[in-house]
């Protein structure tokens, strides 16, 4: 129960750094507290858990609506206490006003004082909470610590009518009273018709000299709670006596509680006071009225009660925020505009009136929950196997080859929720780093909202409208703006269209088409399938057509030639093709021999993965020898492990097999043999993929 409250409430947090924009904040609490299976990431199940349906429907009738649940909540928390204290205060007040005249007498400086029942604690908590949330500055009547609290209240009557609750024994002065309301400012007088200045005042001379900020800032807070129990009531009692009143040093009262004649010590310039009241003025005008920000009810506690050691509270307290917080970065964001949308879509469709179909605009980058097929990169239809075998091919690379564990390399297949996250974002980050050609790369960015309106014969479809660019010219700075942003890529939407826009934007429009042997092909052809430019940008960071070593001419007589573009040097990740074995194209050795033994899988108008687990598989102590390839497929809905063994040249192998009927022959082996010529592929039990 214990992990399910802490994974709700940190699924709450995110929701509000998400809501708020914090994209850095969020990259910072998933790699301090990473995801996991219990986590939540739809706003609607968070919404359910929680039981915010009627709270969530009421805020967004509101005129201004907040954006996030965790704001809905703390607001009506708020508001339920703010009604609650009202209530009490207002209850107290009602009985308080319906005294009558005979309660009230006139002690020997003519001012009126409560001779009307006992007030009761509650009603005094009550009263003090109101006026406490009024003003911060309010005084404190002081009450000396070896002083038992009176037995009854009295209340006081102010000149302008307004009753005020006063302490046992303390009245207003009628002379201060009178001098005030003649005050050309008109401040003090209204402000204590509105009951804001209820407290004892000595003389105007005594509190002039003395007006300065409460020094005992937490032990007044604690009259904003309200004791429950007798022994709460009396600790309770016990800690507003130590209180003293504002301006009003300790130092500056005598044993009964009032306050001395002397004035404040100074230094013979008479400085030292004066510059210690210009302090406090400082330090007060800096700190937050709690009646702004409506926190009527709040407790606050272990607050040091020193000024000099607030200041090194926040200085402590900023150090590991500064820590913490990811490094900032110097980014060339810039929104989409339609000139740059028109020249995407006429590289990858063709034309600016085509449009992404739903299932390329619903495609992103989701991994597998299967327990064993963890590392997979799920397809949810046809159209985008292309790019998302070349992706699932560089997270492995990056998984398997590349991350320092101590695990071996079969139970590095078992992979957490954040490893794979992480290499996702790491092999995103290799493959705009090489279209960049390792100098620069652009990041296309979902913004949530259109950023141009079209015009002219671009049609919109409310994705490439809504990206924000962001271009970078560092690989760690890459990689860092990646991981703040890798959810966009793997949860979407538009996980799988924003990549490939990345990877044109990051080798540019033009360089793009300048790759192609025909400069009007297309990254999308018919049907919504990849084409090989698509792949080969991906793979090798140029959108050449084919896939041969290098480059081509052919005589086109008369002394001119056509220039076929290839593959110009080895690959991280390789590509076999049933092409080549229907003689069709030539894969070179940039390819099907990468570094890394990975394989990008073109077979029947559909791409998959071919992948060892042993590094070092093209070396040639391999030549002879069987070894294991593992085959995954996004789109056919795997449920366990493909394990193929191979057996190349082998002479009793070959031999049984030369009398196989060669139309029966899975086309999956038909690509190995590509590549191992001769070799036998035992399907270890699985059934074969025809």
């Amino acid at each position: 129960m214990g992990k399910d409250v802490e994974e709700v409430a940190a699924s709450l947090v995110r929701e509000y750094l998400s809501r708020k924009g914090l994209k850095k904040t969020i990259a910072c609490m998933d790699e301090e507290l990473p995801r996991t299976s219990l986590s939540i990431n739809n706003r609607s199940d968070l919404r359910r858990i929680l039981h915010l349906e009627s709270l969530y429907k009421r805020n967004k009738s509101e005129e201004h609506p907040l954006k996030s649940m965790l704001e809905i909540v703390v607001q009506e928390r708020m508001r339920k206490s703010g009604d609650a204290k009202r209530s009490s205060v207002m209850d107290s007040r009602t009985r308080l006003s319906g005294a009558p005249a005979s309660a009230f007498a006139e002690d020997d400086d003519g001012a009126r004082v409560w001779r009307g029942p006992d007030l009761t604690d509650q009603h005094r908590a009550s009263l003090s909470v109101s006026e406490s949330s009024s003003a911060v500055s309010q005084p404190i009547a002081p009450v000396s610590a070896n002083e038992t609290p009176p037995p009854k209240s009295e209340r006081g009557v102010s000149s302008s009518g307004q009753d005020g609750l006063l302490p046992a024994g303390k009245v207003w002065s009628s002379s201060v009273r009178k001098s005030e309301d003649v005050d050309g400012q008109g401040n003090r007088t209204s402000r204590m018709r509105r009951g804001i200045l209820a407290g004892p005042i000595t003389t105007s001379t005594q509190e002039n000299s003395r007006r300065r900020p409460a020094r005992k800032a937490a032990g007044s807070l604690c009259l904003l709670t309200k004791p429950d129990d007798d022994s709460d009531r009396a600790n309770w009692m016990s800690q507003s006596s130590s209180v003293e009143p504002d301006g009003i040093d300790p130092s500056e009262t005598d044993s009964s509680g009032s306050v001395s004649s002397h004035r404040p010590s100074m230094n013979n310039d008479g400085s030292d006071g004066l510059q210690r009241v210009k302090s406090h003025k400082n330090k007060s005008a800096r700190s937050p009225r709690v009646d702004g920000l409506h926190m009527e009810g709040m407790v606050l506690d272990d607050i040091d009660d020193d000024d000099d050691d607030e200041e090194d509270l926040r200085g402590l307290s900023a150090g590991p925020v500064l820590r913490s917080s990811p490094p900032q970065l110097n980014l060339d964001k810039h929104p989409m505009d339609q000139q740059t949308a028109t020249a995407l879509k006429e590289i990858i469709f063709g034309s600016p009136v085509m449009c992404f179909s739903e299932e390329w605009k619903r495609q992103s980058f989701t991994f597998s929950n299967t327990p064993d097929l963890r590392y997979g990169i799920v397809q949810k239809k046809g159209g985008p196997c292309g790019v998302l075998a070349a992706v699932q091919a560089t997270v492995l690379q990056k998984l398997l080859f590349e991350r320092s564990s101590s695990d071996s390399t079969s139970e590095r297949l078992r992979v957490s929720d954040a490893v794979r996250t992480k290499c996702l974002a790491e092999a995103v980050a290799e493959i705009l780093w090489r279209a960049g050609g390792r100098k620069k790369a652009t990041v296309a960015v979902n913004s949530g909202r259109s950023l141009f309106t079209p015009v002219g014969r671009y049609r919109s479809e409310g994705v490439l409208e809504t990206i924000t660019c962001v271009s970078v010219e560092g690989l760690d700075d890459l990689q860092l703006l990646l991981r703040q942003n890798i959810q966009q890529f793997e949860s979407g939407p538009f996980g799988c269209v924003l990549l490939i826009v990345s990877a044109i934007l990051s080798r540019t429009v033009q360089m793009v088409r300048g790759d192609m042997d025909v400069p009007t092909s297309t990254l999308i052809g018919a049907h919504g399938y990849c084409t090989q430019e698509l792949v080969n940008l991906l793979l090798c960071g140029r959108a050449v057509s084919n896939v041969f070593n290098d480059e081509l001419k052919l005589d086109s007589g008369n002394g001119n030639f056509t220039l076929l573009k290839g593959v110009r040097e080895r690959c991280n990740v390789g590509l076999l093709s049933l092409f080549e074995h229907y003689n069709i194209c030539k894969v070179g050795s940039h390819l099907k021999t990468p570094r890394f033994p990975l394989w990008v899988v073109c077979s029947e108008s559909h791409f998959s993965v071919l992948f060892s687990l042993c590094e070092d598989l093209m070396s040639s102590r391999w030549s002879t020898r069987e070894f294991d390839l593992y085959y995954y497929d996004g789109l056919a809905n795997q449920q366990e492990p493909i394990r193929l063994t191979v057996y190349p040249a082998s002479a009793v192998k070959a031999s049984n097999s030369e009398d196989t009927d060669l139309d029966l022959t899975p086309p999956l082996e038909l690509c190995i043999r590509t590549r191992w010529a001769d070799a036998v592929v035992s399907w270890n039990e699985s059934e074969p993929i025809l």
